[in-house]
């Protein structure tokens, strides 16, 4: 700039050159001229003689004047953002660097131990094949040498709950072997692909290979201070979706200024095809002699000692192998983090189908390990005001949205009995399961609400179906169902399902099918700092039937979630789950979710998946062979098996419940189908092709025409 200015900060006042004249401001015209900058920053030629005018304390100074002024404290402002963001990031760095050392460190040891364990097993191999003894020597010596690397299991004694003192000794078991695995080289780590460590990333994020159960380790950098992240973590029902409850039964205080829980926590089941699991643990809280906090945990079993805990119909206990988060401040402020989680699932009880996906290290990552580091993450930078969400909610508003879509999808999914659900009988096709749940008890102290139910009896019905995809990308295939709605949906369902949060609830008896598709406008309300995450509000527009029909010609809300989107994640669960609102849309609106889950069961291969298109209406149209892309020849290498949950829920009356199920179970098998209509499109393989609908002469466009003047006949012929 040709112009330049001086503070001298001992009489606090400022100088300024304007084409080589000096202007001095007094204290008290800094002053005005600050409160003027604050409300407006960028005055214009007629605001800046406004000022002039309003100001006796500005009235020897010139227009010019004033604005050279404004020009300098915008570029001070600016610099000084700079500045701040410069060694903001600089922190980072410092930070990462050091992180990095350490984990190069971890490195170091753990190939050491690699080799010696080769140079081991080399020498047990030679000394078996020099041995010329027939009696079976040989595989001794090799087991022998096996037995010597594993970790003998102690048998503990059993610990009355009363017993502070052998609980202490299993806490600092417990402390020991957690430290060796989140800086030590007691579990073999293998780095994730795609998880690059840098300032702005997750962190690093390590999965187990060959180890007993499943684990996964990240380590990242968060904005908080270790108390403020302690206290997040510990709070594992506010980020752990799939947390059903987390009870902490007993706390014993110890001497070092510690303290030991006993807890018992329950965990949804991802599928209608599989139990859930609970657990048992013995949790210590404490610190460490450099200060860090340490908050780990591990089941209470047989052979670590400690009180047995309680025992629930319906869930499959599983072990939490010694696991937990190491907590240490960063010069400068701020924390680096280190979580350990490492669980045994029991990978036996359940279905040869899902095993893979029970026996994932992958997916235990995704949903539980960096799950626990993104919403530090996330609510460190909405501390820091770097995250601003429009329409005037407060993040945590936000984040209780998404988690009560999210526990009231689960709740529906897995139907626990001590919810009060239980199970109606099939029509003779066991391909949709009917849940009835009429406890209005459960519904007052729930995600629902009491006056969801009618005065003289009703309750929610959930109808929901599993099935098994083949060469599917889920990220696509909800992408698709996000973007594509009237593929899929029915608009009389819809209109059925947003009854019960009107003045007269059953003012629709039961859902019909509707004239033409409706169009439907996404609203974007929220998303995680990694945009893995979208919260949104879907109005449907009501042109679906004549005017004359009031009760359905008229727009229509839902809240959506909608995660997995992004098809370069590893192993990442695919979710869309969507309740009715009115449009008061209040903190407190009644939810009802519905939706889908689609989880991979197998390690997803590279591929130029993520370069499909997503325009695959037409597709469903005129034949999937039109779906192929120029890289064909590369997808039908794509190998992937999934998982798909479908749940929907609506509400009844006792008298008519027998024929909500009914549209309901109709409705689960429609759905199916079309979900069957766009994998077949999307699948990258020969068979799809071959077994897809023939294609049909015509645009798409008149082709969609004419199925929506059928869809009117049709619904003017019958109604």
């Amino acid at each position: 700039m040709a112009l330049c200015m001086q503070r001298d900060s001992a009489s606090n006042k400022q100088q300024l050159m304007d084409c080589g004249k000096y202007v001095r401001y007094t204290p008290e015209q800094v002053e005005a001229l600050e409160r003027v900058y604050i409300e407006c920053p960028k005055p214009s030629s007629s605001r800046r003689q406004q000022i002039i005018r309003e100001c006796p304390l500005l009235a020897n100074i010139e227009t010019k004047q004033i604005k050279v002024w404004f020009q300098n404290r915008r570029c001070r402002e600016k610099q000084r953002k700079e500045a701040s963001r410069l060694q903001t990031v600089n922190r980072k760095l410092s930070a990462m660097n050091k992180l990095l050392m350490e984990e190069n460190d971890r490195l170091q040891k753990q190939v050491s131990q690699l080799v010696y364990d080769n140079g081991f097993m080399k020498q047990q191999i030679h000394t078996a094949s020099a041995t010329t003894t027939t009696d079976n020597s040989c595989e001794s010596v090799v087991v022998s040498g096996q037995r010597q690397h594993q970790n003998p299991k102690i048998q503990h004694p059993q610990w009355d709950a009363n017993n502070p003192a052998g609980l202490l000794a299993i806490a600092q078991e417990t402390l020991a072997a957690f430290l060796s695995k989140a800086t030590g080289t007691a579990v073999n780590w293998v780095q994730m692909i795609g998880m690059k460590p840098g300032p702005d990333s997750i962190g690093i994020v390590a999965v187990s290979r060959n180890c007993s159960g499943v684990a996964a380790r990240a380590c990242g950098l968060v904005s908080l201070e270790p108390t403020k992240v302690a206290e997040i973590l510990k709070d594992r029902p506010s980020w752990y979706r799939d947390c059903r409850c987390l009870n902490v039964l007993s706390v014993i205080p110890t001497g070092n200024g510690g303290t030991i829980e006993l807890m018992y926590m329950q965990t949804y089941a991802p599928t209608t095809l599989a139990a859930a699991r609970d657990f048992w643990t013995l949790r210590y809280t404490t610190s460490l002699e450099d200060g860090s906090l340490v908050i780990c945990e591990r089941s209470l079993t047989s052979s670590t000692g400690g009180p047995t805990g309680p025992a629930a119909s319906n869930f499959v206990r599983a072990e939490m192998l010694p696991s937990g988060y190491l907590i240490r401040s960063c010069e400068g402020g701020g924390s680096i983090v280190h979580i350990v989680d490492h669980v045994d699932l029991d990978v036996w009880s359940v279905p040869e189908v899902l095993r893979p996906l029970y026996e994932s290290p992958k997916f235990l990552a995704q949903k539980l390990t960096t799950a626990a580091l993104r919403n530090v993450r996330q609510i460190a930078q909405e501390s820091s005001g770097e995250v601003q969400y429009g329409g005037g909610r407060q993040p945590a508003v936000l984040r209780t949205f998404s988690q009560r879509l999210c526990k009231g999808f689960n709740d529906a999914v897995n139907g626990f009995v001590d919810d009060g659900w239980s199970l109606m009988g099939n029509d003779g096709v066991e391909d949709v399961t009917i849940g009835i749940n009429s406890s209005p008890n459960k519904f007052f102290s729930s995600h629902y609400n009491t006056s969801m139910l009618p005065a003289f009896g009703g309750g929610v019905l959930c109808a929901k179906a599993s099935m098994l995809l083949q060469n599917v990308p889920p990220a696509l295939l909800v992408r698709f169902l996000r973007e594509h709605r009237s593929e899929w949906a029915n608009y009389g369902v819809d209109a059925y399902s947003s009854a019960c949060l009107k003045a007269s609830p059953y003012a629709v008896p039961c859902a019909r099918p509707s004239g033409f598709p409706s169009s439907h406008v996404i609203i974007p309300l929220a998303h995680t700092i990694e945009h893995e995450e979208f919260l949104e509000v879907v109005r449907i527009e009501g042109n679906a039937f004549p005017p004359d029909d009031v009760a359905l010609a008229c727009d229509m809300y839902l809240m959506q979630l909608c995660s997995g989107i992004d098809e370069n994640a590893i192993g990442a669960c695919a979710q869309l789950v969507f309740a009715p609102i009115d449009e008061s849309f209040a903190d407190d609106a009644l939810l009802l979710p519905s939706g889908f889950r689609i989880i991979p069961l197998d390690p997803k291969t590279d591929g130029p998946a993520s370069t499909r298109t997503l325009d695959l209406a037409s597709t469903l149209e005129t034949g999937s062979g039109n779906a192929r892309s120029a890289g064909e020849s590369d997808l039908n290498n794509y190998n992937l098996r999934s998982v798909l949950t479908i749940a929907f829920q609506f509400t009844f009356e006792n008298h008519l419940r027998d024929n909500v199920a009914v549209m309901a179970r109709q409705y689960v098998r429609n759905v199916v189908r079309s979900v069957q209509r766009v994998a077949m499109a999307i699948a990258p393989s020969r068979i799809s092709t071959q077994l897809g609908p023939k294609s049909l002469p015509g645009p798409p466009e008149a082709l969609t025409l004419a199925r929506w003047i059928c869809k009117s006949y049709r619904f003017a012929f019958f109604y």
